[in-house]
């Protein structure tokens, strides 16, 4: 029996997925196998020696302590492209509010008084300074090309738009699935010079945090509008306040709130709803219960952002899965180990991420005659022997 904690509220969708009868998840569990994470802090929690693994229902992992679990043998999982449509959708709404001040006509008509003629009086004359432009045929650009970013392109392109994406590490797969008609990129400089709207899809990182600054916005057309619906850490919002107020930007639109920005004109701010619907909840909380399925009761790894990708259909009496640290001859000190107990191996894997590693053996016979040796070669994190 696997124990799920929950440390969310996570959608029973995915939570159904977990078969009763080798299952038990909720909040209040107890030396748990595994858990399911929404946006709660794990950086001040205090990991049971239970712990197998964390599946954050999401695609930032910014709340999980990457390193520390790294370190203990705890495998992170995330649901890259679970929430891409919600996301995506968002965008698109983005990009005709921060075009046609839709957001500040709602607000003017709000405070129209009189009588329904006097109304309409008021709408005619005052609707001219909300008018902003069309989309279609204005120049997009799409940093980032992941799951999210491939579908912003190709839904920009069918509404008429000329769109550039840059990604120096895009994927195959998405790659493939990427319009041709998306203009290919070399550098950030050619976004940045040439596009009327700019819509960033990149995760938080040393290299990328602050990417948008006064450097960057200088390079910009005039009038540009930005869109992030990303991750705040990408802005430099005292940089885009202060163009703003130059109008170098035409419009800044944000799922994070923030106080250089509040209150000022034309900014939208949104309280991170990129995605807050019920099928991306859906959809993100059934990914990450069967990522933890797959790893509890096989070993494999798949969407990890802390350990290396690795899969193997089972054959033998027992599989060994070994987290290790990636350094020489370990794999040979691992086999022999496993050989000299007598058990015969009958398929094997081996894959590494950076410093870690990741084994996996099926062999003939009971495991579990060797753990404990394994546990005593130098570099080896962790050990799971799954029948």
């Amino acid at each position: 029996m696997y124990n799920i904690k929950t440390l969310n509220k996570i959608s029973p969708v995915g939570l159904e997925k977990f078969p009763a009868t080798g299952y038990n998840y909720g909040d209040e569990i107890t030396n748990p196998d595994a858990i399911m994470v929404r946006s709660a802090s794990m950086h001040e929690y205090e990991f049971e020696k239970s712990l197998k693994c964390i599946a954050r229902a999401g695609a930032g992992v910014n709340n999980i302590p990457l390193d520390k679990c790294a370190e203990q043998g705890i495998v992170v999982f995330n649901t890259p492209g679970a929430n891409a449509n919600a996301v995506k959708e968002l965008v698109i709404l983005a990009l005709l509010m921060s075009s046609r001040r839709i957001v500040s006509a709602i607000e003017w008509v709000k405070g129209l008084e009189g009588t329904d003629a006097e109304i309409t009086k008021q709408c005619e004359k005052g609707k001219s300074q909300f008018a902003g432009p069309e989309i279609k045929g204005k120049k997009l650009g799409v940093i980032g090309l992941g799951a999210i970013g491939v579908l912003v392109c190709n839904a920009a392109v069918e509404l008429g738009m000329k769109v550039y994406g840059y990604d120096p590490y895009v994927s195959v797969d998405n790659a493939w699935n990427l319009s041709q008609a998306v203009n290919h990129s070399n550098s950030l400089k050619e976004i940045y010079e040439n596009c009327d709207y700019i819509t960033i899809h990149v995760p938080a990182t040393p290299d990328t945090k602050g990417m948008i600054n006064s450097e960057s916005i200088a390079m910009m057309k005039n009038g540009v509008r930005i869109i992030n619906l990303a991750r705040g850490e990408l802005v430099n919002t005292a940089d885009v306040a202060q163009a703003l107020d130059a109008n170098k930007i035409g419009c800044y639109v944000a799922d994070f709130a923030n106080n250089d920005l509040l209150g000022k004109e034309n900014v939208i701010l949104l309280p991170h709803l990129g995605a807050s619907t019920p099928e991306s909840e859906d959809n993100c909380a059934s990914m990450a219960a069967e990522e933890l399925m797959d790893f509890l009761e096989n070993g494999n790894i798949k969407n990890s952002v802390n350990m290396p990708a690795a899969h193997m259909d089972r054959t033998g009496d027992t599989r060994i899965c070994v987290i290790h640290k990636n350094i020489k001859s370990i794999i040979s000190q691992i086999t022999t180990m496993v050989s000299d107990n007598g058990l015969n191996i009958e398929n094997m894997v081996n894959t590494s991420r950076g410093e870690y590693a990741y084994t996996m053996l099926d062999v003939d016979g009971n495991g579990n005659v060797v753990e404990q040796k394994l546990n005593e070669i130098d570099g080896v994190i962790r050990i799971r022997i799954i029948k």
